[in-house]
């Protein structure tokens, strides 16, 4: 979740959920580390290979937020992962090179 989405969750939360429950701010998009990893490498434009060590364990195998509740006071994020990416490597980029 971009921050500016989470900043944007977070007032509308405050404003339009009076219940006292947690609320996912997510994208209700499920990504795997792989995906993730693909992403990262192709925002940053990185042409190497990316190698993965199947020794060590999985984790987690599958997560994704329930954002049901998020949604009934008409929080949805809208900025993509890709797009996250690629502002935050340029914003990297142009402040440490």
């Amino acid at each position: 979740l971009h921050v500016r989405d989470a900043a944007r969750g977070i007032v509308r939360a405050t404003a339009f959920h009076q219940k006292t429950e947690p609320v996912n701010l997510g994208t209700g998009i499920e990504t795997s580390i792989r995906e993730l990893a693909e992403c990262v490498a192709d925002a940053a434009g990185y042409t190497g290979r990316i190698e993965w060590d199947t020794s060590k364990p999985d984790g987690q195998p599958r997560r994704v937020l329930d954002v049901s509740r998020s949604r009934s006071f008409g929080f949805d994020a809208g900025i993509s992962l890709q797009t996250g990416l690629r502002e935050t490597i340029d914003w990297y980029q142009t402040r440490f090179r």
